[in-house]
């Protein structure tokens, strides 16, 4: 039979989430009305200073939102005063003229009857007989004025305990502290005291939160104080609150059952002893012979009259309330053997304390009382009902414990940008800032992926599967700021140089020392390769993606040479820095009307997902998922969404090369896959993987400086092959799932889309569901997926989300009816939605002439021939066989975006000889759509859409070389595309048509 904790365990699939301190103290004092004499409030103002010292108090204390106080001397002002309605709580000091105060407080009640009444006198035997007296049943408290401000800090505190205690602790646990005492003078010098402590506490826990934000948030959760003035209220304060009650501390002598009872103190803590035997409980009492009795029952005794008691009590509340620092305590000695400042250090405690030691805390609830007491709420609930008992043996205390502190840590995490910080960076903080800038489009994208991760609770959604963000470090855009300035290179960067020249004159320059500290402790903590990653304040952005015009670098993490490290990756972001400047981003941010100056550079830092082979590094899986598809194929619908995946690092998908093409909604319906012909020819070849020799890391304005392209063939033997690869039967022409098998071995991800070994089609299902309704918009999103593990769980890596940019302009024409005689192009497969104008130029590279072997030769003339049409800020037709912009010049024209930038419309044109699938490059793709770039596809010597080459050939040109022709129309050419129905059309200009 299973034990107590582990039924828990089994009960249900639990994920830890923090506390939502924003949720606590919601009821608070704003405005307080003194109602007492001018010359009383003279005092208060002047010698007392009141506003003065509550306002440095706030301050010294770091709490927020001061209460204003406001004088009223008679009562036809104090109620002209409440009339207003923002009077949250009434003073009154036993000196106001025209009526008896306490009638006063009994009118303003009768009125008022939630605003709390206080009355707040100098002290004396005059006094204390006059208020013995009177009916105070329109009075909440009676305190005490000794002239000190701290009492009036203390009775606002109580007050506003009091309003939030039952909604605070029931919605989250806060916890609560007990105090039973009837001597007005004496609580109103105890009280100020134990706030004071209180308030030391939640300074010290408030460490515990991962930003500024979340710090000043979590000094909401500190212990409210409950003060009863006799025995029946103090039983009825314990009954109601006894769960999340740290302690109590209590007089001797008070009222019991409405008689003055000596033992009244006494009696408190039998009764409750015989409930919980481990409650702390402090009897202090000015009555000497009341300690005997105190040691005979077994309770902590502090007399009242001695002159240390200010420190006897912090002393007990520390040691007793679990306040301050763990201490581990040896159970025979009752000495000190260990202590613990933080959670991160009980962590680390708890694996090298001795048994008996363990044994004795977790039987006492101390662990469950200390992490109340810093306001660590759901971990204690999650702790507190198990003794030693529960478990099998001392081990499994140990790993529950030490598990659970983990899991903690790990999901506290999640969904929070923590500020860098030396002294606290660990591994479990998945994403952190360095600076105070801002976090830049990709960063921003991988804050709301982490965020979207805790909300949904994604993280262990699947068995054996980890879904997270990679460990994340954000250089915000203040630190490039700064790297500019004191290197003076803002002028450099915007000269003509080239960009060796420029990336040179980059890496030179110095970092600022206390990032080159921070990141000497990022990389202490990180095992896996560090991906260096732009992200600018441009990038990603809903309307202008910059996808890819920044360069991304990779340095492999080799802690036996950390020096070299550091330099590596420092290199590396002065490289990324240099990218804003290169001759390709000056040219994307002319194309973008974008002023380079304006552009600002975060810089993410990202733990790469993979793992490692001899001498090289790679996920098992990369890939990129849209929530619309563009290319649907029956029964696919554009909704359903598409996805492109890869073996190795992503560069592949980047670059546009071949990748394996479904649908998340049919992850078993794979074109590339239909025939073995189509497999062999349309699946992957070779991969990317990352050198793991640090010292082929060199600075450069090439990219893949370090990165290794392989051939399949090459990692047969690596064992990172099982789940994703096929075997061509080549005696039986077919395709056979698994690798024990004779023949040519295929990349079809078969185990995973067919026989769902993992489940990516339903993750991807899920994100892409996730993202689009949270962004309100089309997403895309990339990951990376590694199954090579040491452990059975398996990593899907969330790497990042973008908009995409959807034209919804809706056509109403019926596209079928156009006769192809009006047009140059028909395609059947067309992106992009809406009428395209006031374009006269059309640009195609000649059929007849074409071979791939002068694929760069082409890309280089029509770099020449787009910077003309920048020049003049004019826009033009683009049509040509293959891959536009892969990184493979046999699949197409190897342009980069800033080559093309000008194209309005840009055709992917099958030749009988030359048959390439359409491209799916991951930048590419996003810079057509997010620029509106009508996107055709056309294979005419099949049947599929329409090409009048002839028409073309009989035009005049305007410019001619062996391989283009440009034609300058008299009249514009006008573009239809019916993105609903993916057809589109480019019509002939009309004096054209014969």
């Amino acid at each position: 039979m299973p034990l107590p904790y582990k039924k828990f365990l089994e009960s249900k699939k639990y994920f830890i989430n923090e506390t939502s301190f924003k949720l606590l103290m919601q009821k608070r004092i704003y405005k307080v009305l003194i109602i007492c004499s001018n010359y009383d409030f003279f005092m208060l103002e002047e010698d007392g200073r009141i506003d003065e010292q509550i306002f440095n108090e706030y301050v010294s204390l770091n709490l927020r939102y001061p209460p204003v106080f406001i004088q009223a001397s008679t009562a036809e002002k104090a109620f002209r005063l409440l009339e207003k309605g923002d009077i949250g709580l009434v003073i009154t000091m036993l000196s106001v003229r025209e009526i008896d105060a306490f009638a006063l407080s009994k009118q303003i009640k009768d009125k008022f009857q939630n605003i709390p009444i206080v009355v707040l006198t100098p002290f004396s035997r005059e006094v204390r007989m006059k208020i013995a007296k009177e009916n105070l049943s329109a009075i909440d408290y009676v305190f005490c004025w000794l002239g000190d401000a701290d009492l009036l800090l203390a009775i606002i505190k109580l007050i506003e305990d009091k309003m939030n205690v039952d909604h605070d602790v029931q919605i989250v646990g806060v916890q609560t502290i007990l105090l039973v005492e009837d001597s007005i003078r004496f609580y109103s010098s105890y009280l100020p005291n134990i706030y004071k402590i209180v308030f030391k506490q939640s300074q010290s826990f408030m460490k515990e939160g991962l930003n500024e934000h979340q710090r000043m948030l979590r000094k909401r959760g500190r212990p409210k104080i409950l003060l009863a003035t006799n025995y029946n209220e103090a039983i009825e304060l314990y009954e109601k609150y006894k769960n999340n009650l740290l302690g109590i501390i209590s007089d001797t002598r008070y009222n019991k059952d409405g008689i003055k009872d000596s033992q009244a103190g006494i009696k408190l803590f039998k009764k409750i002893r015989a409930k919980d035997k481990h409650l702390p409980f402090l009897l202090q009492s000015s009555e000497t012979e009341n300690e005997k009795i105190a040691k005979k029952i077994g309770v902590t005794f502090i007399n009242k009259n001695s002159k240390l008691f200010s420190l006897n009590l912090r002393n007990y509340l520390f040691k007793n309330l679990a306040f301050g620092d763990f201490i581990f305590i040896d159970p025979v000695s009752q000495k000190e053997i260990a202590r613990a400042k933080d959670l991160k250090q009980l962590q680390k405690r708890i694996l090298e304390i001795p048994d008996n030691s363990l044994s004795y805390h977790i039987n006492r609830n101390n662990f469950s009382r200390w992490l109340n007491a810093r306001a660590l709420f759901s971990l204690a609930e999650i702790l507190k009902p198990y003794v030693a008992d529960d478990f099998e043996n001392i081990d499994e205390i140990r790993n529950y414990i030490y598990e659970e502190i983990s899991r903690y840590r790990l999901n506290k995490g999640r969904g929070i940008i923590s500020k860098f910080d030396n002294d606290h960076f660990d591994e479990y903080l998945i994403f952190s800032r360095i600076g105070e800038g801002s976090l830049g489009g990709k960063g921003r994208g991988l804050a709301f992926i982490d965020s979207l991760i805790k909300k949904y609770q994604l993280l262990y959604d699947y068995e054996n599967v980890f879904i997270t963000i990679p460990r994340t470090v954000v250089i915000c855009t203040d630190i490039f700021d700064e790297f500019m300035e004191s290197n003076n290179l803002y002028k450099f960067g915007l000269s003509n140089y080239n960009d060796e020249k420029i990336l040179k004159r980059f890496v030179k320059a110095k970092l600022p020392k206390s990032l080159v500290d921070d990141l000497k402790t990022f990389i202490s903590f990180v095992n896996n390769p560090i991906a260096i990653r732009s992200s600018s304040l441009l990038e990603d952005s809903h309307y202008q993606p910059f996808a890819g015009v920044y360069s991304t670098y990779m340095i492999p993490n080799d802690k036996t040479n950390i020096k070299k490290m550091i330099e590596s990756l420092t290199t590396a972001i002065k490289s990324v820095y240099a990218s804003v400047y290169f001759k390709n981003s000056k040219a994307y941010m002319e194309a973008t009307s974008n002023v380079i100056d304006e552009e600002k550079m975060a810089i993410i830092l990202q733990e790469v997902c993979g793992t490692k082979f001899e001498n090289k590094f790679y996920p098992t899986i990369s890939g990129v998922a849209r929530s619309i598809n563009f290319y649907p194929i029956s029964p696919e619908k554009p909704e359903d969404g598409i996805a492109n995946i890869a073996f190795g690092l992503g560069r592949t998908i980047v670059d546009g090369g071949i990748t394996l093409r479904f649908s998340p909604k049919y992850p078993k319906k794979i074109l590339q896959l239909s025939s073995p012909e189509m497999a062999l020819k349309n699946t992957q070849k070779k991969f990317f993987a990352l050198d793991l020799n640090i010292d082929n890391f060199k600075p450069s304005v090439n990219e893949e400086v370090n990165l290794l392209k392989l051939k399949i063939k090459d990692v047969e033997n690596d064992n990172s092959l099982k789940n994703i690869i096929s075997t061509y039967d080549f005696e039986n022409n077919v395709i056979k799932d698994g690798t024990g098998l004779n023949g040519k071995k295929i990349i079809t991800f078969s185990n995973i889309l067919k026989y769902n070994t993992f489940p990516l089609s339903q993750i991807l299902d899920t994100i892409l569901e996730i993202g689009q309704k949270e962004m309100n918009n089309p997403i895309e999103i990339e990951f990376a997926v590694n199954l090579n593990t040491a452990n059975k769980t398996r990593i899907f890596n969330f790497l990042q989300i973008r908009p995409i940019v959807e034209d919804k302009e809706t056509i109403n024409f019926k596209i079928d009816d156009i006769p192809h005689n009006k047009t140059i192009i028909f395609s059947n497969s067309a992106l992009g939605n809406g009428t395209i104008k006031d374009i006269h130029d059309f640009i195609y590279i000649k059929p007849k002439e074409f071979n791939a072997a002068n694929s760069q030769k082409i890309a280089d003339e029509i770099d020449e021939i787009n910077a003309q049409f920048v020049k003049n800020n004019k826009s033009y037709v683009l049509v040509g066989p293959g891959r536009w912009g892969s990184s493979d010049p046999w699949l197409g024209i190897p342009v980069k975006w800033s080559q093309i930038s000008q194209a309005r419309v840009i055709v992917e044109a099958g030749l009988e000889n030359y048959r390439i699938d359409p491209s799916q490059g991951t930048h590419f793709f996003q810079n057509l759509t997010s620029f509106k770039v009508g996107y055709l596809t056309i294979n005419p010597f099949i049947n599929d859409g329409f090409y009048d080459i002839n028409f073309l050939d009989n035009q005049k040109a305007k410019y001619e070389s062996k391989l283009i022709r440009h034609i300058l129309f008299e009249e514009q050419i006008t573009i239809k595309i019916d993105g609903k129905n993916n057809k589109g059309v480019v019509f002939k200009p009309k004096k054209t048509i014969e």
